[in-house]
């Protein structure tokens, strides 16, 4: 599986004028392995499926993995994708496949479990189909595809190139720190049950796992793109993933910027600031990424759907990025439907909404990038601003509300997060200190059991039911991870209702479960986030019917970062305007219960002073 020979992939960023950026080069890639991860709602999807585009038209073989358990490959390319690979349609040579978490846990479970039927007791069986059953499952069968791919590619048949589409950063991270992780846990060598069942159905793994680690730290083999937007936030997190990567080995980088608009319209205060804002925030980009190859790809006003639509976005290539002069399409109608400009409330009354009943959790979901982060600060502030205690906090392995927040945190609101590693040791700590009894050999036994990387999970539901608990008192509102990593929350707050409930008949008094609390409206109200785009609104639609399953009713969603309403007149910025009216109405119309508009602002707000004010970009 050769690369590319030719030139290199992208430019090195400047040291200075960091906002001149060469146009993406989409077709000189030289590894065959490329992963594409970021921000989540950056584009990496786009991006990815571009890539492997123009690698297909240039008469390479190409599969293109998702590793996202919200993949839209499907949607992207047009086709129907699932586990297997599958030829796209009109594309030579390109094949694709979707690393299915369930379908994975359950081949995962069945190669472990197999091997003990018929040669163990039968309640030692029922004991190893047990502890195979936890939720951490589905994330160790997703990574041992994973690396299957990575150290076994001919499995799947022939490909110069594979190019992985990964979930949002966070989730990336952890996925690519796995291999490492379990092959120290293996090296450890410590006998006992862990919580994914016999050890020896991991050691068969094992060197699988210690080869990945290999493949994924060759410059050679494997090249790591970071996409991001051209803004703060976006740039930040790039920067963050890619130190992370380093540090375990992988250095093989380049930078994707998507998005960038360098032709505003003169005299257009939202085009210019549009503008500027980007320009700002690329000349500030993190020391991580300064030197880092480094490439662009301009703002586009037609949907990135469809193989039609990768390929126009790929004949960028050629051109240089749009100036001044530059013309922007006319938007391509939706389905003829050619709607108009809806008319929605703002974020001022949803938080008068809130504002009017009791204490009470406040959840903010959706897909990684669409502005969690800034409307959740902007509904505690405004709760707060209204007179009323508020504790705001994430769940976000990524989430920082100082990305947000400027200035002194007002005395009503308590402002932290939930953060992974210190729940994991005060989870540890608090289950050694209960075994205190127990002997060395038990005691032993547990100290492996709580060194599996998965546990860290359990510590993060407990903190997360916490919160749940203390809305009671005063409004919580929670910025939640992006939605595979939160559905993968509920799960545990599901897994964990159903044990108390079976329970039940031997705990005396009334009980109330997470999950009881979430399906509770007087106790939970759940707001969905999006954006006016396909993609996002689509994601969302999935993850709203995900809560239904649950039994969990959404109060309603926000639509944030519109340029309907923002009052532009650059024709670029105008005609994605035009793209966004479709989606506005089917989310009004079709989706939510309730609707609120967060238009794009051109100025930078002060946080929380306006925390009704829409977001700053």
């Amino acid at each position: 599986m050769d690369g590319l020979r030719g030139q290199p992939v992208l430019g090195a960023v400047p040291a200075a004028r960091t906002n001149r950026l060469p146009a993406l080069d989409w077709g000189s890639w030289q590894t065959p392995f490329v992963l594409f991860t970021g921000k989540g709602g950056v584009g990496k999807t786009t991006v990815a499926g571009a890539v492997a585009v123009a690698l297909a038209d240039a008469g390479r073989r190409v599969l293109v993995v998702g590793t996202d358990p919200a993949s839209n490959l499907g949607e992207l390319f047009g086709t129907t994708v699932g586990a297997q690979r599958c030829a796209v349609d009109g594309v030579p040579g390109l094949e694709v496949l979707d690393l299915d978490p369930d379908t994975a846990a359950d081949a995962y479970r069945e190669r472990v479990i197999a091997p003990y039927r018929g040669t163990v007791p039968e309640e030692e069986l029922r004991s190893i189909e047990e502890q195979l059953a936890g939720e951490c499952t589905v994330e160790v069968a997703a990574f041992d595809r994973f690396t299957q791919l990575i150290v076994h590619p001919e499995q799947v048949g022939s490909f110069d190139h594979v190019v992985f589409d990964t979930a949002p950063t966070g989730h990336t991270l952890r996925l690519l720190s796995l291999p490492a992780a379990w092959s120290r846990y293996l090296d450890s060598g410590v006998e006992g049950a862990s919580c994914l069942g016999p050890q020896s159905g991991l050691e068969s793994q094992h060197a699988q796992y210690a080869e990945a680690v290999e493949q994924l730290g060759d410059p050679a083999r494997t090249t790591v793109v970071l996409v991001s937007r051209p803004d703060a936030s976006a740039l930040r997190e790039a920067g963050r993933a890619g130190t992370e990567l380093a540090e375990q080995g992988i250095r093989n980088q380049r930078l994707v910027v998507n998005g960038l608009f360098t032709g505003p319209l003169a005299g257009d205060v939202v085009a210019e600031a549009f503008a500027a804002r980007q320009a700002a925030a690329l000349g500030v980009m993190p020391p991580a990424l300064r030197g880092m190859p480094a490439a662009a790809v301009p703002l586009v006003a037609f949907e990135l759907t469809g193989i039609g639509a990768l390929r126009e976005l790929a004949a960028n290539r050629a051109r240089a990025l749009p100036g001044p002069e530059a013309s922007a399409p006319a938007p391509q109608s939706q389905g003829g439907r050619g709607e108009q400009e809806p008319a929605l409330p703002g974020l001022d009354a949803l938080v008068d909404e809130l504002a009017a009943g009791p204490p009470r959790a406040i959840l903010v979901m959706g897909k990684g990038g669409v502005g969690k982060t800034t409307i959740a600060t902007a509904i505690a502030a405004g709760l707060v601003g209204r007179g009323h205690e508020v504790h705001l906090s994430t769940t976000d392995p990524a989430g920082r509300f100082t990305d947000v927040l400027e200035g002194d945190i007002p005395e009503h609101l308590t402002v932290d997060r939930i953060d992974p590693r210190a729940e994991l040791a005060r989870y540890t700590a608090g289950r050694l200190h209960a075994a205190a009894h127990l002997d060395a050999e038990r005691r032993a036994l547990l100290e492996e059991d709580l060194r599996s990387p998965c546990t860290q999970e359990l510590a993060v539901f407990r903190a997360f039911a916490g919160l749940l608990t203390e809305a009671r008192r005063r409004y919580v509102v929670v910025d939640t991870a992006p939605s595979g990593h939160t559905l993968r929350l509920l799960d545990l707050t599901g897994s964990y209702h159903r044990q108390t409930m079976a329970d039940a008949d031997r705990i005396a008094g009334r009980i109330t479960t997470p999950l009881m609390r979430l399906q509770d409206p007087s106790s939970t109200r759940v707001l969905i986030v999006t954006l006016p785009e396909p993609t996002p609104v689509s994601e969302a639609a999935a993850l709203q019917d995900d809560l239904h399953r649950a039994g969990i009713e959404p109060y309603g969603w926000v639509v944030n970062a519109a340029l309907t309403g923002s009052g532009t007149r650059d024709p670029l910025l105008r005609a994605r305007a035009a793209l966004e009216h479709p989606h506005l109405h089917r989310v009004r119309d079709e989706l939510a219960a309730r609707t609120w508009l967060m238009p794009w602002h051109s100025e930078d707000l002060p946080w929380p002073a306006h925390p009704t004010a829409g977001p700053p970009g």
